[in-house]
């Protein structure tokens, strides 16, 4: 336990560890150790250890004291400090473990954690610190929710996809039957990818990059000055499940993706095998689609005449043409023979009735050719959807074609992630 400082002048030390922190992170470097001892105080044996040790001096005395003051403290500014510098492979194995304690699903990730997570991660410790914390990983019962993982590392739902052989009928593939397989081939094949993308990073070892991130992000050189500043380390933090969940999201750091994606391995295999089981269903033997707004039954050995027949009449109807109003233009030729007949006896009376049957007769050829348009639209419109039916046939029998190498892709994605999720991260 680390003994009260009481009012002992502690800022020399701490201005020569930011210093110390600064030349470690900028050439891993320690500079002098001045005369800035405070009895008492964790920091300061743990700074006099820190500076041996890159000295490659005997460091035994301080860090026996520091530990009495402060043991878990100590191991923490020990690993980070030797990570951020580039020598993490002078740490001891026991400090790793005093400073990393126990990981709980049920207690947030402290930053300390969370900056030896990263760490190891990034290769400070070689080979044995990443399969340390893969330990602790695997040690701890994360979510089995498959569709958790898989939105995760492949997020955001897909634009509607149509397959090549529902090119002109692009409402076929908002069928769930006919669109689910296909969307189902999709994900699965971006899943793939992300796998290959993550597991592809080659794990160096080396220095850690050291940066201000922000919480819970938190890099070891910030948890750094948190320590020798003796301020507040914890800031807002996330549960293991919300740090491995948010470590497989596309632009996370690809080392911490790599530990993640082991953890979740059993997780992403069962949703991979969701996925391809979904590319497996067969073609339905009938789907209902709207042609020219009509709902037709189509099968694969044509449309179903009854509801071709109804979607007949519905165009019918909607298109038939008013009852032309003939009355007016007969009364009208009528009158005017009328009066081309009285106009034997008055001239005048000749010349207005052959007005008004003239009139009359266009009336009557006017109603014939609104008529006929009429019904040529309505031959046009029931043309088009017989072409439209017989079409979205053809192109059943197409994607029926298109499902055989569908599922053959999605086998080939699914074997070859299933053989990335076993081999796991690259220990070095």
């Amino acid at each position: 336990m680390d003994v009260s400082t009481g009012h002992a002048d502690t800022s020399g030390l701490h201005r020569y560890a930011e210093a110390l922190l600064t030349h470690l992170s900028a050439d891993g470097t320690a500079p002098p150790y001045p005369d800035v001892d405070v009895p008492g105080y964790w920091l300061s044996p743990a700074v006099q250890a820190l500076v041996h040790i890159m000295n490659g001096e005997d460091a035994l005395e301080p860090l026996a004291r520091a530990a009495r003051l402060d043991g878990a403290r100590t191991s923490l500014f020990l690993c980070l400090a030797l990570a951020v510098c580039g020598h993490g492979d002078r740490i001891h194995a026991s400090w790793l473990g005093t400073a990393f304690g126990d990981l709980s699903e049920d207690q947030p990730v402290t930053s300390g954690q969370r900056a030896l997570w990263l760490a190891a991660a990034r290769g400070a410790y070689g080979p044995a610190g990443k399969i340390f914390v893969l330990r602790k990983l695997d040690a701890i019962a994360v979510p089995p929710e498959d569709e958790l993982w898989l939105k995760a590392l492949v997020p955001g739902q897909p634009e509607p996809l149509v397959p090549p052989s529902l090119a002109d009928y692009p409402e076929l593939a908002e069928i769930p039957a006919l669109g689910g397989p296909v969307l189902a081939a999709d994900r699965l094949a971006r899943l793939r990818a992300r796998c290959e993308e993550i597991l592809s990073v080659r794990q160096a070892d080396g220095a850690v990059v050291s940066s201000s991130a922000a919480w819970p992000e938190m890099e070891p050189l910030a948890v750094l000055r948190a320590l020798i500043g003796d301020g507040e380390m914890d800031g807002p933090l996330s549960s293991l499940s919300g740090h491995l969940l948010h470590d497989v999201q596309p632009g996370a750091d690809p080392h911490l993706a790599a530990l993640a994606l082991h953890v979740a391995a059993p997780a992403v295999r069962a949703a991979a095998e969701r996925l391809a089981e979904s590319t497996l269903g067969e073609t339905p033997g009938a789907v209902t689609v709207p042609v020219l707004g009509n709902a037709i039954i189509l099968r694969p050995d044509g449309p179903d005449q009854s509801t071709l027949a109804e979607a007949e009449r519905l165009i019918i109807a909607r298109n038939s043409p008013r009852r032309p109003d003939r009355l007016g233009g007969y009364v009208l030729l009528g009158l005017g023979l009328s009066l081309m007949l009285l106009g034997l006896l008055f001239w005048p009376t000749a010349i207005a009735g052959a007005g008004l049957a003239g009139w009359g007769g266009y009336l009557l050829r006017r109603n014939r050719r609104r008529a006929l348009v009429e019904l040529a639209r309505i031959e046009t419109q029931l043309a088009e959807l017989h072409r439209l039916a017989d079409g979205a046939i053809w192109a059943l029998h197409e994607y029926a074609r298109e499902s055989k190498s569908r599922r053959e892709s999605a086998t080939t994605d699914l074997t070859a992630l299933t053989r990335l999720l076993r081999r796991g991260p690259r220990a070095g």
